[in-house]
């Protein structure tokens, strides 16, 4: 399988960005690519992890359709949900560097994490998995619970109730959250997750390349909708899954700016695009366990047009100026609101209208890690919402924010809003695959659906 990473790799790079929508791998490989992924977290990232959170055991518990989110992503491709009740056992040996992997379950897990209960001889599956935890007599037992991050909250009250309930009670002082471990493991990317991360970024840009194109796009007659079940169709057709329902709204010179719930709620949803609109879109996919969210903007050529207007050309530079102080201002250790008021002063120092609602991108589309800011709470997020939780290396982010700009021409505000998935790593900050710096153009003026209007 290593062949064939190494390939695709190849092979993107010899034919060019649309060479990755013919590239998505059948569902075998996919199979087989995602269990040597999980294998390599799982041997050489977990123990670190375990390491940096003090915690020498973590115990997960899900049951059949009522998955912990932190659980599901240690299943093998094969596995789509939990059986029965499913408790995973991960021990770090203070004397081993590698991490002991057990299932308390009637299967293994995969080729990666034995069974270790066998019910005929012991019926009861809590009673093996105290047997289990008092041999190996663990320091700090880590649960997931937590009151701040929701990712980290996936253990149920039933099975915390019969955990602690069968736990001998001098280890009951030993349990602990798994809060920081259950972050760490979601949000930190492998160099490897990192070469699938931007194949998945460049599909994204050429969903979107194609779809604000006069491929799909006839002004006067399609609509709106028209184009968010294009896209919607283009992502199954593709054999790929959306985690949200693409969205696409139209600015124009005769209407006002709505307020920013107008962009998640509430659109006209058969608006007909007309030449002289700005388009913007939301889409986000899922491929290989790893999630996009992208925003991106297009102009619709007037008769007689070469170009967009320069004031719109100018509008959106303003909008990359925004992206780049607020990605200059992610620094390790710092938290979302230090980050975002920050970034948020510097903005409207420098003379913009900024609004930034920045969050953790990776095994979930909204997942776990550091929040700076949401489009409701541009003062600062609570702690539950991820404000405590500081800034580490090794993270993806949804970079989405939007600048507000005035158009003498159009005698109005429009909001620039964009999104671009960032890498934020060991030599700081990177997009995983460029920006958008350039509008797209309907229809293109060289009749080039390939054009790359992004830039690093």
């Amino acid at each position: 399988m290593k062949k064939v990473l190494l390939g695709l790799c190849l092979f993107f790079l010899q034919y060019g960005l649309q060479a990755q929508q013919s590239a998505i791998l059948p569902m075998e490989e996919r199979a087989q690519l995602i269990d040597e992924v999980l294998e390599e977290r799982i041997q050489k990232l977990l123990p670190e992890l375990m390491e940096r959170a003090g915690i020498d055991m973590w115990v997960l518990i899900s049951r059949e359709y009522n998955e912990d989110p932190v659980l599901k992503t240690f299943l093998p491709s094969t596995w789509l949900n939990a059986r029965r009740r499913t408790i995973l056992l991960f021990y770090k040996d203070p004397a081993k560097k590698e991490v002991e992997r057990l299932a308390v379950a009637r299967y293994q897990v995969g080729n990666l994490i034995k069974a270790a209960w066998d019910k005929d001889k012991q019926p009861d599956q809590w009673k093996r998995l105290m047997e289990l935890i008092q041999e190996r007599n663990p320091q700090k037992i880590g649960l997931n619970y937590s009151e701040d991050h929701n990712i980290a909250d996936g253990l149920d009250h039933t099975d915390y109730r019969q955990f602690m309930q069968y736990l001998p009670k001098k280890m009951h002082k030993r349990v602990v959250s798994s809060e920081e471990l259950a972050v760490s493991w979601i949000e930190t990317r492998t160099e490897r997750e990192m070469t699938l991360f931007s194949q998945l970024v460049e599909i994204t840009h050429e969903i979107i390349a194609e779809a604000f194109s006069e491929e799909v796009i006839t002004p006067g007659f399609t609509t709106t909708s028209d184009v968010e079940w294009w896209m919607r169709q283009k992502i199954r057709d593709l054999g790929l899954t959306t985690w949200f329902h693409p969205t696409v709204d139209i600015q124009r010179t005769a209407e006002e700016l709505q307020g920013h719930l107008y962009s998640f709620s509430g659109r006209p949803q058969e608006q007909i695009i007309q030449p002289g609109d700005l388009l913007h879109c939301d889409i986000g996919i899922n491929y290989l366990r790893l999630n996009t969210d992208c925003q991106e903007l297009a102009y619709v050529l007037k008769s007689g047009e070469r170009k967009a207007p320069e004031f719109l050309v100018d509008a959106l530079k303003k909008g990359n100026r925004v992206q780049d102080i607020l990605t200059m201002n992610m620094k390790e250790g710092l938290v979302g609101n230090t980050i975002l008021k920050n970034a948020l002063s510097q903005g409207k120092q420098e003379g913009y209208r900024p609004a930034i609602y920045t969050h953790p991108l990776g095994s979930y589309g909204h997942s776990a890690g550091t929040t700076i800011g949401m489009w409701d709470a541009q003062g600062g997020v609570d702690k539950a919402d991820g404000n405590a939780y500081p800034l580490q290396r090794r993270t993806v982010y949804a970079i989405e924010l939007n600048t507000t700009v005035y158009l003498d021409e159009w005698k109005r505000d429009i909001r620039v809003m964009l999104e671009e998935a960032g890498y934020f790593g060991p030599e700081g900050f990177r997009y995983v695959a460029g920006r958008q710096t350039q509008l797209l153009l309907i229809p293109r003026v060289n009749n080039h659906l390939g054009e790359h209007w992004h830039d690093n």
